[in-house]
């Protein structure tokens, strides 16, 4: 009876190794835990207008290499007093004109979201001095899911990115 007890030991030690049950089930068979956001978005090829004052623009591909839609519900940096995500669009006139983007952006899963001039992007505003070419911006963009994502990304000359807002957006909207 003794090697008969030693023997069953030695098979239930080998099932808890393997990550069984000694029913055969895996011992967490539920619904899987979900991924944060921010472990499944990146940020490439990021960069940030450089300026001497007043406002500017982030810019990148966010890429999402998760199984769910990433929902970005809030960006901030040292650099700026505030960060609104921003969209372009066509007003009744004919005009792009920027505004917040209602209900932010969704990064969806599998896929991108590319923020760059003259379309979606990152406000940054009420900056607290100049950004120089070649300085480093650090932006903490924080998803639905209250996961974050911390990037650093250069600062670089563009000419364009100079939209005007929508009424009622802006730095006094």
């Amino acid at each position: 009876m003794h090697a008969r007890t030693s023997l069953t030991a030695v098979v239930l030690a080998t099932l808890a190794l393997a990550g069984c049950t000694a029913s055969g089930a895996a011992p967490d068979a539920g619904t899987p835990t979900p991924v944060p956001a921010a472990r499944a978005v990146t940020l490439e090829d990021g960069w940030v207008k450089a300026t001497d004052s007043g406002m500017t623009g982030a810019f990148g591909r966010l890429a999402n290499a998760g199984d769910a839609d990433a929902a970005i519900a809030h960006v901030a940096t040292p650099a700026a007093g505030r960060v609104e995500l921003h969209e372009t669009v066509e007003d009744d006139q004919g005009q792009m004109v920027m505004r917040q983007k209602e209900g932010g952006f969704t990064v969806p899963a599998g896929g991108g979201l590319d923020l760059e001039p003259g379309g979606d992007h990152l406000m940054l505003m009420e900056l607290a001095g100049g950004i120089a070419p070649g300085d480093e911006v650090t932006l903490t963009i924080t998803f639905a899911d209250d996961s974050t994502l911390e990037v650093t990304v250069p600062a670089k000359e563009f000419a364009g990115a100079d939209e005007s807002y929508a009424p009622g957006h802006g730095e006094d909207g």
